[in-house]
């Protein structure tokens, strides 16, 4: 059997390798700083930018981290004989440009170039997400990244509840939530923020508290406004993504247009009886509200979960497919619902699917945002857009 100085020079006379130097032009060329230190080792100081996958867990987690097999990659571990390893077995996964660093963080830092002591989570943080840093595509980094994310929730009701629950489960840093309303015996059906105790407070006082009793990281901000053209651009703006719960097609096209203005992502939720619809709206990339209705139908078509009733269960599905398309924002995840809308049937237990395009005509869009005026969309819902200066 071979020796372990047999296999290490085995390994380097398979991989690239460079100096400090050497890796601190690579990585203003572009390649990828990838740390297989232990998270002891790295919490104790970092390359800024790096990437950090123990050498102990680099065969599961590097493809869900760095799909993409031609990225250039420098690997770094303390001394250079872990990243020389390491970078054997990544050309062995078929990764095809990868560079290990001789000499590791401690010569880095002894030559006196740029580290720093990363953040990271707390003993107690680590325990509480725990199954999220065990997904690759997550991690401590994506974990870190919702703690420093915020989400705006239009309603505390029927969608708002769930996905405010799994938001702050999650551990989305900041949830605001928006809600003038009071809770109500008649909410307690679907609207699982709340309880028995709590009938006659405030929806957005009630939600705080459940949440923050939920996760203690989760700063929870609360608006007991009616959303209006007067507050909308100043509630909004600042937020990462928006979760709409409005039951009311005025506050939808007010939120559509403010949203489209500021570039704000709109993960969309709507219900009805036993049927409910999610697609997200994203101004910069993909169709809007307005593409999807660009008016809105007359008020006999269109009856509210008070007038037509809803199966309290529906919401909560809906409602926490919003909460997940919020997270895959955030962090970058799979394939949104950005041009799709999924249509859930209760009676039928079926999901189908429905492409969205944009409206060429439309004048209410992220290339016109200067021209956007926010105004108040009782009567037909038109759209504000003001002409464009003369020249």
């Amino acid at each position: 059997m071979p020796s372990f100085r047999e296999l290490l020079t085995a390994a380097k006379g398979r991989i690239k390798e460079t100096d400090p130097a050497g890796a601190e032009a690579l990585l203003a060329e572009g390649h990828l700083l990838l740390d297989v230190r232990e998270p002891d080792e790295y919490e104790q100081g970092a390359i800024p930018g790096s990437m950090h996958i123990p050498r102990g867990t680099l065969e599961s987690g590097i493809e869900g981290r760095l799909a993409d097999r031609s990225q250039p990659i420098v690997v770094m571990c303390a001394g250079g004989v872990r990243s020389a390893f390491a970078a054997d077995t990544l050309a062995q996964l078929g990764y095809t440009d990868v560079v290990s660093m001789d000499g590791g963080f401690n010569r880095w830092k002894d030559e006196g170039r740029d580290w720093s002591t990363p953040r990271t989570l707390s003993p107690d943080q680590r325990n509480r997400y725990q199954r999220h840093l065990l997904l690759p595509e997550i991690g401590e980094e994506g974990q870190l990244g919702l703690l420093d994310a915020s989400v705006l929730l239009l309603g505390a009701g029927g969608l708002g509840s769930p996905a405010a629950l799994y938001l702050a489960a999650a551990g989305v840093g900041t949830i605001g939530i928006i809600d003038m309303d009071v809770v109500d015996e008649s909410n307690l059906q679907r609207q699982i923020l709340h309880n028995q105790e709590r009938i006659g407070d405030r929806k957005v006082d009630s939600a705080k508290k459940t949440l923050t009793a939920l996760n203690p990281d989760v700063n929870v901000v609360t608006y007991d406004v009616r959303l209006g053209a007067d507050n909308i651009m100043d509630i909004l703006e600042g937020y990462d993504v928006i979760v709409d719960g409005a039951d009311n097609f005025p506050s939808r096209y007010l939120l559509n247009d403010a949203s489209v203005k500021l570039g704000i992502p709109v993960v969309h939720g709507s219900i009805f009886r036993f049927e409910g619809q999610v697609t997200v709206f994203d101004p910069k990339e993909g169709v809007t509200y307005r593409d999807m209705l660009p008016e809105a139908p007359p008020a006999e078509f269109a009856p509210s979960c008070a007038e037509a009733g809803v199966l309290g269960v529906l919401p909560g599905i809906v409602g926490s497919i919003q909460a997940l398309e919020a997270i895959k924002l955030i962090l970058g995840l799979g394939e949104g619902l950005s041009g799709r809308l999924v249509a859930f049937d209760a009676m039928d237990m079926s999901f189908r699917e429905y492409r969205l395009q944009r409206d060429p005509d439309l004048e209410v869009t992220w290339e016109n945002r200067d021209r956007i005026q926010i105004a108040e969309l009782d009567g037909l819902c038109m759209p504000n857009v003001s002409e464009p200066p003369a020249g």
